[in-house]
Protein backbone atom coordinates (compact mmCIF):
# COMPACT_ATOMS: atom_id res chain seq x y z
CA UNK A 1 0.00 0.00 0.00
CA UNK A 2 2.80 2.44 0.81
CA UNK A 3 4.41 1.70 -2.55
CA UNK A 4 1.20 2.56 -4.40
CA UNK A 5 -0.94 4.96 -2.35
CA UNK A 6 -2.87 5.81 -5.51
CA UNK A 7 -4.48 2.42 -5.08
CA UNK A 8 -6.83 3.77 -2.41
CA UNK A 9 -6.60 7.55 -2.62
CA UNK A 10 -9.50 9.47 -4.06
CA UNK A 11 -11.50 12.65 -3.59
CA UNK A 12 -13.68 10.59 -1.29
CA UNK A 13 -10.90 10.96 1.30
CA UNK A 14 -11.42 14.73 1.27
CA UNK A 15 -15.08 14.24 2.14
CA UNK A 16 -14.10 11.87 4.96
CA UNK A 17 -11.64 14.38 6.41
CA UNK A 18 -14.35 17.05 6.31
CA UNK A 19 -16.76 14.74 8.09
CA UNK A 20 -14.31 13.85 10.83
CA UNK A 21 -13.24 17.48 11.26
CA UNK A 22 -16.86 18.59 11.60
CA UNK A 23 -17.63 15.79 14.07
CA UNK A 24 -14.72 16.84 16.30
CA UNK A 25 -15.83 20.48 16.10
CA UNK A 26 -19.40 19.53 17.03
CA UNK A 27 -18.21 17.52 20.02
CA UNK A 28 -15.99 20.42 21.08
CA UNK A 29 -18.62 23.16 20.84
CA UNK A 30 -21.58 21.07 22.05
CA UNK A 31 -20.26 18.71 24.71
CA UNK A 32 -23.79 17.93 25.90
CA UNK A 33 -25.12 16.81 22.49
CA UNK A 34 -25.61 13.21 23.57
CA UNK A 35 -22.11 12.05 22.74
CA UNK A 36 -20.65 14.11 25.55
CA UNK A 37 -17.08 14.16 26.67
CA UNK A 38 -15.29 12.13 29.24
CA UNK A 39 -12.90 15.01 29.79
CA UNK A 40 -14.80 17.57 31.90
CA UNK A 41 -11.49 18.43 33.55
CA UNK A 42 -10.25 19.91 30.24
CA UNK A 43 -13.37 22.03 29.92
CA UNK A 44 -12.97 23.19 33.53
CA UNK A 45 -9.30 24.02 32.96
CA UNK A 46 -9.39 25.57 29.48
CA UNK A 47 -13.04 26.37 28.82
CA UNK A 48 -13.28 23.78 26.03
CA UNK A 49 -12.13 20.28 25.25
CA UNK A 50 -8.64 20.87 23.86
CA UNK A 51 -8.33 17.24 22.78
CA UNK A 52 -11.30 17.54 20.41
CA UNK A 53 -9.89 20.89 19.25
CA UNK A 54 -6.49 19.35 18.51
CA UNK A 55 -8.04 16.52 16.53
CA UNK A 56 -10.22 18.98 14.62
CA UNK A 57 -7.25 21.07 13.47
CA UNK A 58 -5.05 18.02 12.81
CA UNK A 59 -7.72 16.55 10.53
CA UNK A 60 -7.88 19.81 8.61
CA UNK A 61 -4.11 19.98 8.19
CA UNK A 62 -3.86 16.35 7.08
CA UNK A 63 -6.86 16.63 4.75
CA UNK A 64 -5.34 19.64 2.99
CA UNK A 65 -1.96 17.92 2.67
CA UNK A 66 -3.51 14.72 1.31
CA UNK A 67 -5.52 16.54 -1.34
CA UNK A 68 -2.58 18.77 -2.32
CA UNK A 69 0.15 16.12 -2.39
CA UNK A 70 -1.43 12.67 -2.27
CA UNK A 71 0.50 11.97 0.95
CA UNK A 72 0.28 12.60 4.69
CA UNK A 73 3.51 13.45 6.49
CA UNK A 74 3.97 11.95 9.95
CA UNK A 75 4.68 13.48 12.31
CA UNK A 76 2.82 16.59 11.16
CA UNK A 77 5.37 19.11 9.90
CA UNK A 78 6.07 22.45 11.50
CA UNK A 79 4.65 24.96 12.09
CA UNK A 80 1.39 23.00 12.48
CA UNK A 81 2.87 20.40 14.82
CA UNK A 82 3.83 23.00 17.41
CA UNK A 83 0.57 24.90 16.92
CA UNK A 84 -1.50 21.78 17.61
CA UNK A 85 0.65 20.82 20.62
CA UNK A 86 0.18 24.34 21.98
CA UNK A 87 -3.56 24.07 21.38
CA UNK A 88 -3.70 20.79 23.28
CA UNK A 89 -1.89 22.50 26.15
CA UNK A 90 -4.36 25.38 26.27
CA UNK A 91 -2.09 27.99 24.67
CA UNK A 92 -4.66 28.83 21.98
CA UNK A 93 -8.23 29.89 22.55
CA UNK A 94 -11.34 28.11 21.43
CA UNK A 95 -11.93 30.93 18.92
CA UNK A 96 -8.42 30.52 17.50
CA UNK A 97 -9.00 26.78 17.11
CA UNK A 98 -12.34 27.34 15.41
CA UNK A 99 -10.85 29.95 13.07
CA UNK A 100 -7.97 27.66 12.08
CA UNK A 101 -10.38 24.79 11.48
CA UNK A 102 -12.72 27.00 9.43
CA UNK A 103 -9.82 28.06 7.18
CA UNK A 104 -8.69 24.46 6.73
CA UNK A 105 -12.26 23.28 6.13
CA UNK A 106 -12.72 25.91 3.41
CA UNK A 107 -9.41 24.86 1.82
CA UNK A 108 -10.49 21.20 1.75
CA UNK A 109 -13.80 22.17 0.17
CA UNK A 110 -11.88 24.04 -2.55
CA UNK A 111 -9.43 21.20 -3.11
CA UNK A 112 -11.91 18.33 -3.42
CA UNK A 113 -13.15 19.24 -6.91
CA UNK A 114 -9.79 20.66 -8.04
CA UNK A 115 -7.27 18.03 -6.88
CA UNK A 116 -5.64 15.45 -9.15
CA UNK A 117 -7.13 12.48 -7.31
CA UNK A 118 -9.82 10.34 -8.94
CA UNK A 119 -13.39 10.62 -7.70
CA UNK A 120 -13.36 7.07 -6.28
CA UNK A 121 -10.67 4.50 -5.48
CA UNK A 122 -10.10 1.72 -8.00
CA UNK A 123 -11.83 -1.03 -6.03
CA UNK A 124 -10.95 -3.71 -8.57
CA UNK A 125 -7.25 -3.01 -8.01
CA UNK A 126 -7.78 -2.84 -4.24
CA UNK A 127 -9.49 -6.24 -4.28
CA UNK A 128 -6.68 -7.71 -6.38
CA UNK A 129 -4.10 -6.32 -3.95
CA UNK A 130 -5.97 -7.83 -0.98
CA UNK A 131 -6.19 -11.26 -2.60
CA UNK A 132 -2.46 -11.19 -3.39
CA UNK A 133 -1.60 -10.03 0.15
CA UNK A 134 -3.71 -12.76 1.75
CA UNK A 135 -2.28 -15.45 -0.54
CA UNK A 136 1.26 -14.35 0.26
CA UNK A 137 0.53 -14.39 4.01
CA UNK A 138 -1.12 -17.82 3.87
CA UNK A 139 1.70 -19.43 1.91
CA UNK A 140 4.53 -18.15 4.11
Amino acid sequence: MRADPGLVLSRRAGHRFLGYLRAQRDRMVRPGNGKGTNRPELIALYGFDVKFAGHMVRLGVQGVELLETGRITLPIPEPWRSWIVDLRQGRHTKDEALAAAADLEARIEQLIPACDLPDEPDMRRVDQWLVTAYQAAWTS
